[in-house]
């Protein structure tokens, strides 16, 4: 089948590595990081890929639901097909069930390789409350902003050197004031979205259809069991120094 995938450079290194596991031979469109966020320009952008592909029969998306970034997206003359996620941690976990398992054992912000790379995260963010407003002053902000977490998990996907990323996340937990720990990764669903069958783990469009809220939504247990984590990845500068003031 003539099919095409339109993904976030956030998940490089795990679709490279998924790719190449499953011999797939479809050619990948990588949306830039750094837009999650502001949900209308990754919509946007996300939109704008999908208007120029044509003479394909389907689209996989390599995306969660980015805060609703997909809610208005249309398809064109080809069906078009998303995981059942909030956002790449589910995903790179293998399920949204084992992400809200792993956070009620503890409070856990999650931290993938992919976002410290190409993202504003919460350590660069960090940093630029301290630069602005002193380290004592970040610390307390920042003890405020983190007081449901207690844990910086580090998914580890194997598609990359662990042993330096540790290095880095180690000083991360350090200044954030959490424990690190590891927790493997997997990159079973995103072999899946590769080869199907799609399940009820995914989301089927079909052509020139256009993602509502009732296709993503469809089944409660999943806004349920699968809530947006906002504060794990989506920090926002002027929201930071508003709460040092």
């Amino acid at each position: 089948m003539n099919t095409v995938i339109v993904a976030c450079r956030t998940i490089t290194d795990e679709l490279n590595m998924a790719i190449k596991e499953t011999s797939c031979k479809y050619p990948v469109l990588w949306i830039e990081s750094g837009l999650h966020t502001n949900t209308e320009s990754l919509r946007k952008r996300i939109q704008e890929e999908l208007d120029h592909i044509s003479n394909v029969e389907q689209v996989l998306l390599g995306f969660g639901y980015c805060g609703n970034a997909l809610i208005g997206l249309k398809s064109s003359n080809y069906r078009m097909i998303f995981p059942k996620v909030d956002d790449c941690v589910a995903l790179l976990l293998g399920s949204c069930e084992r992400r809200k398992k792993i956070s009620e054992e503890e409070g856990t912000y999650f931290l993938t390789k992919g976002w410290l790379d190409f993202e504003n995260n919460i350590w660069a963010e960090y940093k630029e409350t301290v630069r602005r407003h002193g380290k004592d002053r970040a610390d307390r902000v920042y003890e405020i902003i983190l007081k449901n977490y207690k844990r910086l998990g580090v998914i580890n996907t194997n598609t990359f050197p662990i042993e330096d990323f540790l290095r880095k996340t180690d000083e991360i937990a350090k200044d954030l004031k959490l424990r690190q720990e590891v927790i493997p990764g997997t990159l079973s669903y995103i072999k899946k979205l590769l080869t199907g069958p799609w399940n009820d783990e995914f989301v089927v469009m079909n052509p020139n259809e256009t993602i509502t809220l009732k296709h993503v939504y469809d089944n409660a247990e999943i806004g349920q069991h699968c809530k947006c984590d906002c504060d794990n990845f989506n920090l926002n500068s002027k929201g930071r120094e508003d709460e040092v003031r």
